[in-house]
């Protein structure tokens, strides 16, 4: 059985082993496609589960794609999130939706986002993206059909890298401890990870033995024979074990194209449209997919996104977005370029350690002993093991090393966040943590990579010190400063994408101290158009106002002054808050007191920055009687999304013009305030008021 009518309980469409070979073939097609269109995303974990998927939602497992929510329907659970496309393959062959909606894919305002999201897209049963968790999941879900006594199966689809992350194995025993034998694991083992060959990057083998000796049933499966394929699912499906079973397909990555087949780099790489062609070819897909109309589609929808997006942009007399002026020029450049540059410089302090974790070159921590072969017994790679990894370092600094690890700034300081606090912070280790791809920077990623909580949740620990440099340039200087200079627990954050480079090398830097940066005159590059001076060592110019900022918002909010003063012609004192804790609470009083107006921008939930100024100005005794209006520029209390970086910037409202849209509304508060009344004029007008 596969395809059901959930009313009347027949089958629907029952596959032959030929028709399921023709139809994967297909769903590679359409995957490569979707992931073309999209520009990004994971194509190497898509073709090796493919097969798989098409066994499952195709034949093997019951749902009705008509009522998705129907209860007897066995359930789908892709714990690796990242090979969604395969997932909605899947759904969308099955009739939950028509295949060319998989065109959007990783778009803005797409149901399909970069890591599935359930409450987007009918058939998604659990939203996923952090390695590790499916299994968890699966089995409450398993425990709930028990308890329910609905006779339907649950399938979890994980990778073999993720195989690496504790809570799995927590997950093992509670399955078998529980005998739920409803329970089917699907590991998908293609040996290939980001890092590298599995084996290499932390070895999980023998994986069998170790699903066996937490009592398991274990079978092995070619993930690429569809007739083996299909008969073990209908087996495991028919004959339970009395135990949970965990099916080992082996797989090739990037299975079915000849350049991605065995390639690490195809990971997290989507084809141009050139090897789409190749790729189809390949595939004997010629002529099998209507591309051109499918990619019509994406682009359309694009089309529809931008328009959106520029009808919800504050408007002005001219457009001031980066780089399509005349003049304010800017450089762009990835911030986690000056996170390795650091390291490497750093790496021949004999103290120094770097643990990977999976993402190595992505954040580019593995530039510590690119260029230095020498320092790879200085180099732990740690596989995808966040928790574990955090307590290590914290043995590591014990013991007089400075362990530095990174990954995502969300799994760099959310999983992982109660070793931090117990680990590292009660013990005032040394250690160095990098939340890489902070905030928005991770685009198309989605909302389970996109890091919006992460330095208030570090800024709430203590010893806890948090840096968010403002390009590549300050992220070196911050990242060598912390690391040889600092010590104690220090947690840096900076983004993905190319952002402006706004300081150089003679821009002064000091931990815990803020930069004052002034607009001195409009110029054809905009790091020659402001000046830079230490916030201390600032004297006033009688600003309108203050912006303060952080991380990439410093680059914005530089631009936002650009547009206040040609606009306008306000005067904006822009601070460059790159260390949140400790904050320079002396550089935001006086700017209170001598502007009157302060403006925050982060890119993050409105507060690690914003609620921390708001608290300096409320505490703050020389500011007792003074007015001081503010505003804060954040993410409004809501999860990310997929899209491309810039596009979600505007999604945001977090950007240069959103930044003096909201200086200008309390500017104009400020000009069109009235002096307060006196008491008994107002107790007057009050009763008066009352009385009528």
């Amino acid at each position: 059985m596969a395809i059901i009518d959930s009313a009347d309980g027949k089958t629907l469409r029952k596959y032959s082993i030929d028709e399921l070979k023709e139809q994967a073939a297909l769903m590679r097609g359409y995957s490569l496609t979707a992931l073309c269109a999209a520009g990004s995303g994971h194509a190497g974990g898509t073709l090796s589960i493919m097969d798989v998927a098409a066994a499952l939602y195709l034949r093997c497992a019951e749902h009705d794609p008509r009522n998705p929510d129907w209860k007897m329907r066995d359930r789908l659970i892709w714990s690796a999130g990242h090979k969604a496309p395969a997932l909605y393959t899947g759904l969308a062959f099955s009739g939950y939706f028509d295949k060319e909606d998989m065109m959007t894919l990783r778009k803005l305002g797409s149901p399909f986002q970069g890591h599935p999201h359930r409450l987007k897209l009918p058939g998604v049963e659990v939203s996923t993206g952090s390695l590790g968790q499916g299994l968890s999941i699966a089995v409450g879900v398993a425990l709930a059909q028990k308890m329910e006594g609905i006779p339907a199966k649950t399938f979890c689809i994980m990778g073999d890298g993720e195989q690496q992350e504790g809570q799995i194995w927590e997950a093992a025993m509670e399955a078998a401890h529980y005998k739920l034998d409803n329970l089917i694991g699907i590991i998908d083992q293609n040996q290939l990870q980001i890092d590298g060959p599995v084996a290499d990057v932390m070895n999980i083998d023998p994986l069998d033995e170790k699903y066996r000796s937490f009592g398991w049933h274990v079978l092995r499966v070619n993930g690429h024979d569809m007739e083996e394929i299909v008969e073990t699912l209908e087996c495991v499906k028919q004959e339970p074990a009395g135990r949970p079973t965990m099916l080992i397909c082996y797989t090739i990555k990037g299975k079915g194209v000849s350049f991605m087949e065995n390639q690490p780099g195809w990971h997290g790489r989507a084809p141009n449209i050139q090897e789409l062609e190749k790729a189809l070819a390949e595939l004997h897909l010629d002529g099998k997919l209507p591309v051109a109309e499918l990619l019509a589609t994406a682009k359309t929808f694009q089309d529809k996104v931008e328009t959106r997006l520029e009808e919800k942009m504050p408007k002005f007399s001219m457009g001031y977005w980066w780089n399509s002026a005349s003049s304010m020029k800017v450089d762009m450049r990835p911030t986690r370029a000056g996170f390795g540059e650091a390291l490497r410089a750093a790496g021949d302090d004999p103290r120094v350690c770097c643990l990977g974790l999976d993402i190595s070159g992505s954040i580019t921590i593995n530039e510590f002993y690119a260029n230095n072969p020498e320092r790879k017994k200085r180099w732990l790679s740690m596989g995808i093991a966040e928790q574990s990894a955090t307590s290590v370092a914290a043995g590591l600094a014990r013991e007089g090393k400075l362990p530095v690890f990174g990954t995502y700034a969300t799994f760099a300081a959310a999983r992982n966040l109660d070793q931090i606090r117990t680990s590292v912070c009660y013990g005032n280790f040394n250690v160095m943590i990098a939340g890489a791809h902070g905030g928005i920077s991770v685009g198309p990623d989605g909302a389970t990579h996109q890091a919006l909580e992460d330095c208030s949740a570090m800024m709430s620990l203590p010893n806890m010190t948090v840096v968010v440099p403002c390009d590549a340039v300050e992220t070196r200087k911050a990242t060598a400063t912390l690391l040889l200079n600092h010590v104690g627990p220090k947690y840096i954050r900076f983004a993905r994408e190319a952002t402006p480079v706004v300081t150089t090398e003679d821009t002064p830097f000091v931990a815990g101290k803020a930069n004052v940066l002034r607009l001195r005159r409009e110029s054809g590059r905009m790091i020659d158009a402001f000046e830079h001076v230490l916030a201390e060592e600032y004297v006033s110019e009688d600003e309108d106002l203050t912006i303060i900022a952080c991380g990439p918002m410093v680059p914005e909010a530089m631009r936002a002054a650009w547009i206040l003063k040609n606009e306008f012609g306000y005067d904006t004192r822009v601070i460059n808050m790159h260390t949140l804790k400790p904050l320079d609470e002396a550089a935001v009083v006086r700017a209170a007191g001598e502007t009157g107006i302060i403006v925050t921008a982060e890119e993050h939930q409105i507060g690690a920055l914003a609620w921390r100024v708001s608290g300096v100005i409320t505490a703050s005794k020389e500011l007792y009687g003074k007015p001081v209006l503010t505003g804060a520029i954040g993410v409004q209390d809501r999860f990310g999304d997929s899209g491309a970086a810039w596009e979600l910037m505007k999604e945001f409202v977090v950007s240069a013009e959103h930044i003096a849209a909201k200086a200008r509304e309390l500017m104009v508060v400020k000009r069109d305030a009235m002096p307060p009344q006196p008491l008994e004029e107002f107790a007057l007008e009050e009763a008066l008021a009352t009385s009528n």
